[in-house]
C-alpha cells in the first residue's frame, strides 16, 4: 500500500501546489492610462482573459502615479497598474506577472519599458527578447527575460 498512496500523494500535493500558485496572482486591478491610449485598453483585456477584474482609470495624472509607484526615470510606459500590493509598468506579459507573484518579492513593482511590439496589447509579432525588471524607489533590477 506504501507504493500506492506515494504517487496519490504527490498527485494530491502537485494539484494543491499549481491551485495555490494560481491563487498568489490578486483577482482585481486598476489600470492607470491617458484617455487616448488604445494599447492600453489592450492590456486591460489581457488581464481579464486571465481572470483579473479591471477598473480603468483614465483621466489619472499618469506623472503623479509613476511618481507614487516608484518607476524609475526612462523605464516607464504607456500605463500603470496597482494590483495587490504591487504595481505593474507597462506592457508585462502574464507569464511574467505570474512568477513575480510567486516569487512574491520585496519590491514595488515589476515592469517592462517602452512599448515593445509583440507584447499584450500591442500589434505584431515579438521581435526581440523582453527585459522585465523589479524596481524599488526609482530604482530597477533585471529580472527576467522573455
Amino acid at each position: 500500500m506504501g507504493r500506492t498512496f506515494t504517487p496519490l500523494l504527490l498527485a494530491g500535493l502537485t494539484t494543491l501546489a499549481a491551485t495555490t500558485a494560481e491563487a498568489a496572482l490578486p483577482a482585481t486591478a486598476t489600470l492607470y492610462k491617458n484617455p487616448q491610449c488604445m494599447c492600453c485598453d489592450g492590456y486591460a483585456r489581457h488581464l481579464e482573459e486571465h481572470g483579473i477584474d479591471v477598473s480603468v482609470v483614465s483621466d489619472a495624472d499618469m506623472s503623479e502615479i509613476k511618481t507614487r509607484a516608484g518607476v524609475p526615470y526612462g523605464k516607464g510606459a504607456c500605463h500603470t497598474v496597482k494590483i495587490g500590493d504591487y504595481w505593474i509598468e507597462g506592457h508585462v506579459p502574464m507569464a511574467a506577472l505570474e512568477q513575480f507573484f510567486d516569487d512574491a518579492l520585496n519590491t514595488a513593482g515589476i515592469g517592462l519599458a517602452g512599448m515593445p511590439i509583440g507584447t499584450p496589447g500591442m500589434p505584431g509579432a515579438k521581435t526581440e527578447p523582453y527585459n522585465v525588471y523589479t524596481f524599488s524607489e526609482h530604482k530597477a533590477t533585471s529580472y527576467m527575460t522573455l
